[in-house]
């Protein structure tokens, strides 16, 4: 069959990805082809994804839009690889952010303002160029978050592109807690102002908590043929009241919405996959053992790394000068033993750093704590970058205590080298929809401390490739977790055997995206 996935993200262009969704729309379309599908994907082009040697621009589009007349171009990168044909649509609006910037820093009083109105026009685009045949005779339209969700509506209420309806629509759930809302009306960037003449059921796409506010993610899950969340635990979780009080998180205002998907039918949790490396048998034997980068070798890439984010901005960033400093320190005082590494890598944000943050008895943070029971006989090293308030946080720990180092950036190198280097990767997230740092990492043989919420659940067992912990509050979880590294802290030092079988365990373990797409076509794409 023939699937048109949509999105926003695709790390198959090199700068096409922020998060997650980019390695799934890189990764699940190969893997789809594999088992003979055939797949286009399309994104926005930003600015920078049209220009591409291998660009062929192929069409223009007349969209209507904001009451006038877009006019939208369509590329198509050559050359197309095993069954898979990528495409990118360019406006002005789509690098309003700068070139190559995916997604805009809107103020909190008008969150996702700038990207609402982007990525309703990305859908417009992609709407008319399937009704323009652009793409050829499509069987399946995959559209992904509430980026893309704007399609579902036109689908359903626009005569222009009724003919949509003879083409199954499935719909992703990357993060639901994140859905787009903007207002249906008043404002520039609102439901009416791209779609004034529109005539809608508000029942089926506007908020059920702001009854005059739109929400795409909403509407995306009430419209499709098929919802799916991207992993089996997650799509169980978000069917209950979110509380965040007590550190669930749940449907996010949706469960209703989620339920009746759920009783009709149409909702289907299926785990992201992840890519390995084709090993033989020798390289088996010895990828737990070997680690690419010793502790020394490790620190002077992250001094490199530093030095080139140092270079790339006018003033000296606080988090990089401390980083730096510990980095002299640790490279100076060479242990007698070799150093515990704990690792982290992802994007700052609450969702990750919550746990972190958590104040606990003696007054001090979790992380802190952490830190304290790791003593001298480790270092922490966590790589990323995001919200402003976090990285101020964990720079302000990194400023107080030797043994951590806040890289404050992202390097593809210095990521990889912490999951094959690290001894224990910790993801305390407070939810998780699937996640794909702790499969990279059990990918490297190094085990994963995380809390057993959503894909966690689904790719970690307990003591047996991984540790895990739960709690019903905020607070309940830190002390897990404290207690849970605590018993996984003795583990490392006192059971080297044991630790080892833990280790292969996590390397043994198998996420194939071939798995996935043969989910997908079963529970998505089949009639």
């Amino acid at each position: 069959m023939k699937i048109l996935m949509a999105a926003a993200e695709n790390d198959a262009f090199f700068g096409g990805k922020v998060g997650g969704i980019g390695d799934v729309v890189r990764d699940i379309p190969l893997a789809l082809a594999s088992i003979g599908q055939q797949v286009d994907v399309v994104i926005p082009g930003y600015g920078v994804f049209s220009k591409l040697p291998t660009a062929k621009h192929v069409t223009i589009l007349q969209v209507m839009f904001a009451g006038h007349y877009q006019t939208v171009e369509v590329f198509k990168i050559d050359p197309d690889i095993n069954n898979v044909t990528q495409w990118v649509i360019e406006h002005p609006l789509f690098s309003q952010g700068g070139q190559g910037k995916i997604y805009c820093d809107d103020p909190d009083n008008r969150p996702f303002a700038s990207d609402a109105t982007k990525f309703a026009l990305f859908s417009a685009s992609v709407a008319k160029a399937i009704i323009n045949d652009v793409f050829g005779q499509i069987d399946v339209l995959h559209l992904h978050d509430w980026h893309t969700a704007m399609v579902s509506v036109l689908r359903a209420f626009d005569p222009e592109y009724q003919q949509l309806k003879s083409i199954k629509t499935v719909y992703t759930i990357h993060n639901l807690a994140l859905q787009g809302i903007r207002p249906i009306a008043d404002d520039e960037s609102s439901l009416k102002a791209w779609f004034p003449s529109l005539s809608f059921d508000p029942s089926k796409i506007n908020d059920p908590r702001y009854n005059h506010c739109y929400n795409p993610m909403r509407a995306a899950i009430k419209l499709s043929d098929k919802v799916h969340a991207v992993s089996p635990t997650y799509a169980q979780e978000i069917l209950l009241p979110s509380n965040p009080e007590h550190g669930y998180i749940g449907g996010e205002g949706l469960e209703l919405d989620l339920r009746e998907a759920k009783e009709t039918g149409r909702l289907h949790g299926i785990l992201n996959g992840c890519e390995y490396p084709v090993m033989d048998s020798e390289d088996e034997s010895k990828a737990t053992k070997t680690k690419k980068l010793g502790v020394t070798k490790l620190l002077q890439l992250c001094e490199n790394e530093l030095l080139k984010w140092l270079a790339n901005k006018p003033l000296v960033d606080s988090a990089h000068l401390i980083a730096t400093t510990r980095i002299k320190q640790l490279t100076c005082d060479k242990p007698k033993k070799k150093p515990l590494i704990l690792t982290s890598v992802g994007r700052i944000t609450d969702q990750k750093v919550r746990l972190f943050q958590q104040t606990m008895v003696n007054g001090e943070s979790a992380l802190e704590n952490i830190l304290s029971m790791l003593g001298n006989k480790g270092i922490f090293i966590l790589l990323g970058s995001g919200d402003s308030a976090l990285e101020n946080f964990l720079t302000q720990i990194a400023a107080k205590r030797t043994n951590f180092i806040f890289l404050k950036g992202y390097s593809e190198a210095l990521s990889e080298n912490l999951y094959s280097t690290g001894d224990l990767f910790l993801m305390p997230s407070s939810f998780e929809p699937c996640g794909i740092s702790q499969m990279l990492a059990m990918r490297a043989g190094q085990p994963c401390l995380a809390h057993d919420v959503g894909g966690l659940s689904d790719t970690i067992i307990n003591n047996e490739n991984g540790f895990t912990f739960n709690g019903d509050t905020p607070n309940e979880q830190a002390i897990n977790l404290l207690n849970c590294f605590d018993k996984v802290l003795s583990l490392k030092l006192d059971n080297t055997k044991q630790w080892n079988i833990i280790a292969a365990n996590a390397f043994k373990a198998r996420f194939l995206w071939e798995d996935v797409a043969h989910d997908y076509v079963t529970y998505l794409y089949s009639a």
